[in-house]
């Protein structure tokens, strides 16, 4: 197995025992390095990587880490209770996507609210609250704009069509953020510590690989874009294990049906239109220079927190929610005293444990 092209790789390997084949080059790759972290930054890889049973997998030289690729569990209290403050105000209409539902905030959460007679629904698409709130011309509605390069597209086209509908009762409490400024700020930690990332292939769709060759350059840390399969990821751990036998750091590209360098130019062409960069605030890590968006000046008119006075008390945290240490790969799940115990999916404490791109969410339905 000499060739590290993915596409050609995956052909060659689906007649024969493709994992296996994977599994015996990795050990092979492997063999004589120090032990090696490799953090995956997307909720989707950490729930596919856990319940494929990977990481029991790997050489014990080769670890897995979660890092903060679940734009649900990064979104602070702060963001949470200002959602809950505008479910509060009278003839309001709060759409959310489900994760968000029953994420605590300081004090309570929308699904709590929701059972108090707060008017929250359940959307699967911004334009499903652009929908609602044609319906109900007399009510505002605020939608939850909460998610990560993927999403956000959808949410600048939305707000763009109410502008060009003159729609005066909907706005967004815009919250969505950008991964790279935060892998940025996760290595400028002193206690942080990986030999490679696996880059989410949905967020890489709409911004292209291309947008990681800072991290890969400025960092000596190798990058590769990585698919959501088992030998997608197998393959895409190997691609980075070739990369430190070689003394190479730079972005590759695993998952080419998808991904591109370049990205989506029109996706990123309507961001920019709608959007412009914001300082935003990250569960575990802080505030991070340039991570956040929100809206141009052309479409303040659509920002909620600007057209509703909103009187928010100041956040607070659940003293015993170790989700920040989670989301920075300091601790695993278990490492919480509250996991599995005081903090289920049925009864969660921290947002990680809510989300179904959650990491405690994932240790708890395939690890323990």
């Amino acid at each position: 197995m000499t060739s590290l092209d993915p596409g050609a790789m995956k052909k060659r390997l689906r007649s024969a025992d493709t994992a296996k084949a994977l599994l015996d080059a990795i050990f092979e790759q492997s063999q004589g390095l120090e032990r090696v972290r490799f953090m995956e930054v997307c909720g989707t890889h950490t729930m596919a990587i856990r319940r494929s049973g990977i990481p029991d997998m790997l050489p014990e030289n080769v670890e897995l880490l979660s890092g903060p690729g679940c734009p649900v569990c990064v979104t602070p209290n702060a963001t949470v209770d200002r959602a809950i403050a505008l479910a509060g105000l009278d003839e309001l209409i709060v759409a959310t996507f489900g994760d968000m539902m029953r994420v605590p905030g300081s004090r309570t959460s929308l699904a709590a609210e929701r059972a108090r007679g707060a008017d929250v629904r359940v959307v699967y698409s911004p334009l499903d609250a652009l929908k609602m709130a044609r319906a109900e011309p007399k009510r505002q509605l605020v939608f939850l704009g909460v998610g990560f390069e993927t999403t956000t597209p959808t949410v600048a086209a939305v707000i763009r069509m109410a502008q060009e509908e003159s729609l005066e009762n909907f706005s967004v409490l815009a919250s969505n953020k950008v991964v790279p400024p935060a892998l940025d700020a996760l290595l400028s930690m002193p206690d942080f510590s990986v030999s490679g990332f696996l880059m989410p292939g949905h967020v890489s769709a709409i911004i292209g690989a291309d947008a990681y060759r800072p991290v890969a350059e400025q960092h000596g840390i190798p990058c590769v874009v990585a698919g959501f399969e088992p030998v997608d990821v197998l393959l895409s751990i190997l691609m980075l294990l070739k990369q430190i036998r070689s003394g190479q750091a730079k972005v590759e590209i695993e998952y080419l049906t998808v991904v591109r360098p370049e990205g989506n130019r029109a996706a990123q062409d309507l961001v920019e239109q709608v959007f412009k960069p914001c300082d935003s605030d990250w569960r575990g890590v802080g505030i991070i220079p340039g991570s956040g968006l929100g809206l141009r000046d052309a479409y303040a008119a659509f920002d909620a927190e600007k057209r509703f006075d909103l009187q928010v008390p100041p956040p607070k945290e659940h003293p015993g929610c170790r989700c920040g240490e989670v989301l920075i790969g300091a601790i695993r799940p278990p490492d919480c005293a509250l996991f599995g115990k005081a903090c289920t999916p049925s009864d969660p404490v921290g947002p990680c444990m809510v989300s179904s791109e959650g990491t405690c969410a994932a240790y708890y339905k395939y690890v323990i």
